[in-house]
């Protein structure tokens, strides 16, 4: 099997039969060499920050090749729903505890909704990592969250599920009380702009 799974702004996801590769796509825009040397090392950074998540406890997909001349990332196709089509407040909570173990070993998601977790065989993995990032911060770790709130909001009306997450999320990130602060911060920040 050999098909066109997704494409983005970034990327193009292809698989092939239990593979994907990712490719990242040329920016026209760009001039020609600044736009490799951006594809190059975003490929990179996506590939180390998937690997790190994973030996930090969050299942993400095994990566099988890095071709940075091809701007590719071969890995395992993740089978299962999006946590969009299936979340509930255990699931929610679960989020919560492996957010809480990215952000305890510096890993920022970038753009944490629920169209980026997969349900596969009773574990969410976490997919996407295109927009992360290595970051300690409390505000970098405040709008990572702030995000996932977002899409709690728009895509599933809340009810309760920010409290599920904060739970989980308090299980397993030790400064998890000050990122929570912060994230009421942006939201109030947000508001007034």
């Amino acid at each position: 099997m050999n098909r066109q799974i997704a494409a983005g702004a970034e990327a193009v996801i292809e698989r092939y039969d239990d593979r994907v590769i990712k490719r990242r796509v040329v920016k026209n825009y760009r001039i020609p060499e600044l736009d490799t040397r951006i594809r190059a090392s975003r490929t990179r950074n996506e590939a180390k920050l998937i690997s790190e998540a994973r030996r930090c406890g969050v299942p993400t997909p095994i990566i099988y090749d890095v071709d940075t001349a091809e701007h590719a990332i071969t890995m395992e196709f993740i089978e299962g729903p999006r946590l969009k089509e299936v979340l509930n407040l255990h699931l929610c909570e679960e989020i919560g505890e492996l957010v809480g173990r990215l952000h305890s070993c510096g890993i920022i998601h970038g753009d944490l909704t629920t169209s980026n977790l997969i349900k596969n065989d009773g574990r969410i993995c976490f997919i996407d990592f295109g927009l992360g990032y290595f970051d300690k911060s409390v505000e970098a770790q405040g709008v990572d969250v702030h995000v996932l709130f977002q899409t709690f909001v728009s895509t599933h009306s809340d009810s309760g599920l920010e409290g599920a997450f904060s739970r989980g999320y308090k299980r397993t990130f030790a400064d998890a009380d000050q990122v929570l602060a912060r994230v009421r911060e942006i939201e109030a920040r947000g508001r007034y702009l």
